[in-house]
């Protein structure tokens, strides 16, 4: 992806080290590898801006891999036969930032970002080296694309749903591109006008910032303060002969 030169003189005249920081996108388009991704094409120019900041960027489509429904860490363990999430989840731990990409479909995100919101929850109950819930002193961002209406319900559903499982959200931490309503090219297609919007491209640039800052800030903080949010120190609503989450 080519960056603007407005893109590029920020990315030059950054003083922010961000050379050991980690970014995961998971892309969660429904076609597998190595069909065309339109939501790809977004992601593209928001790896770009990170990669030109020294950000180690790993993008992963769940739909390429045979995960397991449901809320439990590994469901081979509940009757499944197979389930690569656990791999998945090394990726998502080693994560300083975490991006949430998904279409629109019928003015929703996808199936393939629901079933992986649900994974993510499934891990929720870790617990870091301070105590805390696994997901602390990481932050969360998202990515829509679509022919539809949707996007700004999208964001709110991913956005929601990663704060609540211990990440942080920046400000305008959410960016989207959607075509005219009905039939008619999506981002990446000839004459989609897409790559060129100055309005997606400014979000996405604003959120890919916003996540590198916040990262960087927490990072160096030594992460969230152990402080008022410990697991072992707070039970309310916990049952000791359920999981948790409890799988319903």
């Amino acid at each position: 992806m080519e960056l603007s030169k407005k893109q590029l003189e920020q990315c030059a005249s950054s003083r922010w080290d961000s050379s050991d920081l980690k970014a995961l996108f998971l892309n969660c388009t429904l076609k597998p590898t190595p069909e065309l991704s339109h939501t790809e094409g977004l992601i593209d120019i928001s790896r770009s801006i990170m990669e030109k900041n020294g950000v180690s960027v790993k993008i992963l489509r769940p739909v390429d891999h045979d995960i397991a429904f449901g809320v439990y860490p590994n469901m081979t363990e509940h009757g499944w036969d197979s389930d690569e999430w656990p791999d998945i989840y090394q990726s998502v731990k080693e994560a300083d930032i975490l991006v949430v990409t998904t279409p629109i479909w019928l003015g929703d995100k996808s199936s393939v970002c629901t079933q992986t919101i649900e994974r993510l929850y499934a891990n929720s109950s870790d617990l870091n080296d301070q105590g805390q819930y696994a997901y602390y002193g990481r932050v969360g961002g998202c990515l829509v694309t679509g022919n539809e209406d949707g996007a700004k319900h999208c964001a709110m559903n991913i956005l929601y749903s990663l704060q609540h499982l211990g990440y942080v959200i920046p400000p305008q931490a959410d960016a989207a591109w959607l075509g005219e309503a009905g039939p008619g090219p999506s981002y990446r297609d000839p004459g989609s006008g897409g790559p060129e919007n100055d309005f997606t491209n400014r979000n996405t640039t604003f959120m890919t910032w916003n996540l590198m800052h916040l990262a960087r800030l927490i990072k160096g903080a030594g992460g969230i303060p152990a402080h008022g949010n410990q697991r072992s120190e707070w039970d309310a609503g916990c049952r000791p002969d359920f999981p948790n989450p409890d799988y319903r």
